[in-house]
Order: structure tokens, then sequence, then C-alpha cells
């Protein structure tokens, strides 16, 4: 059979071969993602019996992608390799009045238009009845970009869903837990959940929601449409055992459409908080654009968005330190702190305390019920730091259409942003940084009107740093004099009581992380008679390298003030010089995903697959 081709054609030939029978042959327990969504329904008319050979045509209101096709016997019918959006539906049939209706495509499932056909005289348009397969919310662009969000964060949109709320205990922090906003979906836990862009996973080290050092998922122009499945979601949905967060970039059109826009706030239309002296400045700019457009008319489109956001928020911070009497060695003795006790203070504390704490300028605090006015071996000191915060993000897609049984589309999105604010005690400043890339390729082909292939590959690269040190105003943060290991500077201290003093530059805990997850997955739809066969397979290589060091400078605990004011700590925790190395993981996931949909259940307008993992 092979004998003919030359070398090149039986490499091909060979290839398309072990892919077939991979598709074929292929187990796991986790399923694939059909890319391609899909219409379907039946033509009926008003005495309820099918329509046989109707003709039916859906056109993509926004790029004009137009796919026609004919009922079968039964009057069923099914479309399949649609990418969201709005469509408008025109069925015609000899005898009957032109109908047409209008279908919302989503992002997560699979729609069902059931049309009802009136006699010719009636001059009537049909009556569209649709359902989709699982419990699922959608949100359009336009309800993207007219809620308001605050700090415009597309994530958020997953909370308006019924059974979705945030998990407040599971906040996101400096990078170990990730950046983005954590929601638990019908009850599961949130690292349950997978977040999805243009059909890629983009979860990330800690297999939570995407999100930027700030805390935002920006883009929310981008956004074509965002849908949350919370429950019975289709079989061709892995990786998770929570819900479904997708969404889907924005497309061009065949007309030139753009704007720009600009969000302020500030702090002059803000109230004062109960510990704050004078309200702390706080801006917030967000600026940016979107365009959009027809590179060659009905064939190739291409859509861009930047988005911008320059933050300095005022944050004021409440701690406790050693009052004056307390750094001479005068402790308060019960039981009304009108008398004192005295302990030798040890030099070296004398000179941290100088260094580090600063001297109270809140109310002091008497560890007894009663006190003596103005008397207490801790005070409180406020003061108010600036957290700056800049972020970059930008997206970019093309869709081209080779033929009208062959498209094509890929997307690129960039987001980098990073914090900088005051330490604990105002001696430092400290800072995480974030970034994160995805790159989407989609290829469709109809290769008859009963089956189409879909394949898609994708990169998601997720880079986040915490733990970093920079000066500040108190130049002995980088006095190597204080420091416990060789080389380094101030060791932390952790004393009961007191404000944890994380060290100086260079000593704290870091993190980095450095996430890559490629993806390749290939959806064959096929129709034959009244089932609509669906199988497919995926492949996920992650690379995962994570650096985590504690405690760089050391740590000291006491078990008291007075301990801390001796000099006789209870614990020193320290990682050994040279003794800390990157760790790499690797997994590869491989999944495959057969299912029959049934158009028996289509009678019924339930679009429920019957389906096997």
């Amino acid at each position: 059979m092979v004998s003919g081709l030359g070398m090149k054609g039986k490499i091909v030939f060979l290839l398309r071969g072990v892919i077939a029978a991979f598709v074929i042959l292929i187990s796991s327990r986790v399923p694939a993602q059909i890319v391609g969504r899909s219409l379907s329904g039946k033509i009926t008319a008003v005495s309820g019996s099918p329509i046989p050979n109707t003709h039916i045509t859906i056109k993509n209101a926004g790029n004009g992608e137009t796919k026609v096709t004919t009922a079968n016997e039964d009057g069923s019918f099914t479309i399949g390799n649609l990418s969201p959006g709005t469509y408008e539906i025109t069925v015609s049939a000899s005898g009957f009045a032109e109908a047409k209706d209008t279908v919302i495509i989503g992002v997560g499932t699979n729609q069902v238009a059931n049309i009802v056909l009136q006699p010719q005289v009636s001059n009537a348009t049909g009556k569209g009845q649709g359902g989709t397969s699982g419990v699922s919310g959608t949100v359009s662009s336009k309800n993207v970009s007219d809620l308001p969000l605050n700090g415009r964060s597309a994530s958020d949109l997953a909370t308006l869903e019924p059974g979705v709320t945030s998990a407040r205990t599971q906040a996101s922090g400096q990078a170990q837990r990730g950046f983005g906003n954590q929601m638990t979906i019908s009850g599961g836990r949130p690292r349950q959940n997978d977040s999805r862009l243009d059909g890629i996973s983009v979860n990330d080290y800690v297999n939570g929601p995407p999100g930027s050092a700030l805390g935002v998922n920006l883009g929310a122009d981008a956004v074509e449409q965002f849908s949350v499945l919370t429950s019975n979601y289709p079989a061709l949905y892995g990786r998770s055992s929570g819900g479904i967060i997708a969404a889907s970039t924005r497309s061009g059109t065949n007309s030139f459409h753009g704007g720009v826009f600009e969000y302020i706030r500030n702090s002059a239309f803000d109230a004062r908080n109960f510990f704050d002296a004078a309200k702390p400045p706080f801006r917030r700019n967000q600026f940016g654009g979107s365009v959009g457009g027809p590179i060659s008319k009905q064939k190739t489109f291409f859509f861009a968005a930047y988005e911008g956001l320059r933050q300095s928020q005022g944050i004021t911070q409440v701690d406790t330190v050693p009052s004056q009497a307390a750094r001479s060695g005068q402790l308060c003795a019960p039981p009304d702190c009108s008398t004192t006790t005295t302990v030798a203070v040890n030099s070296q504390v004398t000179r941290f305390l100088a260094a580090f704490y600063p001297l109270p300028n809140g109310t002091l605090l008497c560890p007894f019920s009663s006190c003596v006015a103005g008397t207490g071996d801790t005070g409180i000191f406020t003061f108010a730091g600036q957290q700056v915060t800049p972020e970059n993000y930008f997206t970019t897609k093309v869709d081209h259409r080779f033929s009208e049984k062959d498209l094509f589309y890929g997307t690129y999105m960039f987001d980098a942003g990073n914090v900088r604010q005051p330490d604990e005690l105002n001696d430092k400043r400290t800072g995480y940084d974030s970034r994160r890339q995805v790159l989407t390729a989609h290829e469709a082909h109809i290769f008859s009107p009963s089956l189409f292939n879909a394949f898609r590959f994708g990169v998601s690269r997720v880079v986040a740093v915490t733990g970093l040190t920079f000066p500040s105003g108190n130049t002995l943060v980088a006095d190597s004099s204080f420091a416990t290991v060789p080389g380094l500077n101030a060791a932390a201290i952790n004393v009961p009581g007191l404000t944890f003093f994380s060290g100086g530059l260079g000593t704290r805990s870091n993190f980095r992380f450095h996430w890559t997850s490629l993806q390749g997955y290939d959806d064959v739809a096929l129709t034959r008679g009244t089932h609509a066969i669906k199988f497919g397979f995926g492949l996920e290589r992650v690379r995962d390298n994570v650096l985590a060091v504690s405690d760089t400078g050391g740590e000291f605990a006491f078990n008291s003030l007075s301990n801390f004011l001796i000099n006789s700590p209870f614990s020193l925790s320290v990682a050994i010089p040279g003794a800390i190395s990157e760790r790499g993981f690797r997994q590869t996931i491989v999944a495959s995903e057969p299912h029959d949909q049934s158009r028996d259940a289509l009678r019924d307008g339930d679009g429920a697959y019957r389906s096997t993992r």
C-alpha cells in the first residue's frame, strides 16, 4: 500500500497510523476536553412530527462564519466545531415558513436548539427550545465590561454564580498559596477546581486559579465569555473533581472596533480607618485599550488588548514594641505595675533594640487587669507606609480561516506585576513578584458533514518569587555585624507579646516557583445515524521547579520578654548554608475520552451525555 510513497510520505503515513491506534487503545481515568462546541437539535412541525431533510444554516454574528447542514430523516441535526459566540440560525423546508432563531454558544457546554416550523401560510418565525448538558452559568463580554468589579478582576465573575463563593480562610498569601481568588464550588476545595483559558488549563503551581501579585486577574475587556460549571458537567472535562471555570478570548470581526479606558480610585473618597492618625493616601489608576478587526475580511481577524495598573495604597500597621522602661530592665510587677522588678539587659539585646525596634508612639500595655496609668512593659507603635504595585497585562488573538472546512486561531497572554511595601517595623521594604504567560494554538478541520477533528496545543507558564527585601530608611538592616549566619545580616526575632521582627536584608524565608505546563489535545466528533460519537486524547507534561529556603539568616525564639532581654533564647532555627537546592518535579498526564451522545436524549430536549470514563 505504501510502496509508491516517498520517504516523507511513508513517515507521515506511519505517524498517522500510530496516532490513530493511540486514540483507540489508550485508556485513562482522566478525560480530555472537546474544544469544538456543538449545536444539536430537532426540527419538528407544530403537530410534533419530525421534518426530514430540512436545510439549516448558522452564522456567527461577530465574524460572519457560516455553516450549513441538512437534518436527518428523524429531523435531528448536529453542527460541530463552533467557537464561542452568538449565532443566527435559519431553518427552511418546503411547505413551511422560514424560521430564524438566535443561540449563544458558551465556553463550557454544548447547546441544544429544537426548532418548531410553522405552516407556510402563517409567516411566523419558528420557536426554539434550548438546553445544555450541565449546571452552569455564562457571562457574555458585554456583561463582563458592564459589571462593576473592584480591581477589574475577571475571576470575580465566578462568585456571581449559585454555589460559588470565595474561601476567605484560603486567602492567597505571598506566593505560597498562589495569587488567584480562592473559590469553593458546590462545597469543593479550592484546589479541586480547574481554570481554563481557550481550552487550556491555566491552574498555577499549587493547582490554584490564575492571579497576579496584587491578587487580581486582569483582562476583563479581552473576555468574550466567562462560564462556571458547578456540577453535572460532561465527561469530556477532566483534571479536576471540583468546578470548571472557563474563559474564552475575544476575536476580531469584519469591522474595526476599539476603545480606551481609565478607571481612577482616590483616597479623597475614602473614610479614615479607626487606627489611622491621618488618612493614608491611596491612588489606583487602571488604564488601557483594545482593538479588533479584519486583516482580510471573511478570512483573517485579529484582536489585541492592553491593561495597566498603577496602585499606591497607604497601609497602616499597628505594632507592639518594648517600652522605654522595659529596655532599661524595669519590668512590671503584679498586681498593678506600681512596682517593678529589675533584670540585667544583655548588651547585645540593647544594641539590637536600639537598631530595629522603635519606641512606642501610642498607649502602653500593662500585662495585668488593673494597672497604674502610663505603665507597661510594651506599647503600641503605629505607622503608615505605601504599598506600591505596578502591573501590565497584554493579550492578542488571531483567527484565520484557510477554507470553509479549515479554521485556525492562536492566543498569547502576558501578565506581570510586583508588590513593594514596608516591613512590619518599617526597617526595610519587602516584596514579591509574579509573571504569567499563556500560548495556545487551535486547528479544526471538517472532513465531512458527519466528521470533524479539533487539535489544540498550549503552554502555561507561571513564575512567582516571594521573600524579597530592599533597603529603606534604616541602613542597619544591611549591617552584617548583627548577623548570626556569617556573611548575612540580622536574624529574625520571635518574642511572645511583641511584633515579629523578620530580620535584615536577605534573611527572610523565600520561595521561588517556576511552573510550566505543556498541553496537547486532539478530539474527533463523528455522526452516525442517531448517534453523535466523540472521542479523543490529551497529553500534559508538567515541569515544576521549586526553591524554598526557610530562615536564611536564622530565627531566634524566646519564651518571654524577660528571656529576650537577658538574651536567653529557647531555640534557633536556621537553614544550613549551601544545603538547600532547587527541587524539580516532573509529571505526565495522559487522558482519553470516548462517549456517545444519543439523539434519543435530544427528543426530550435535555443535552445530557451518555458517557463512560
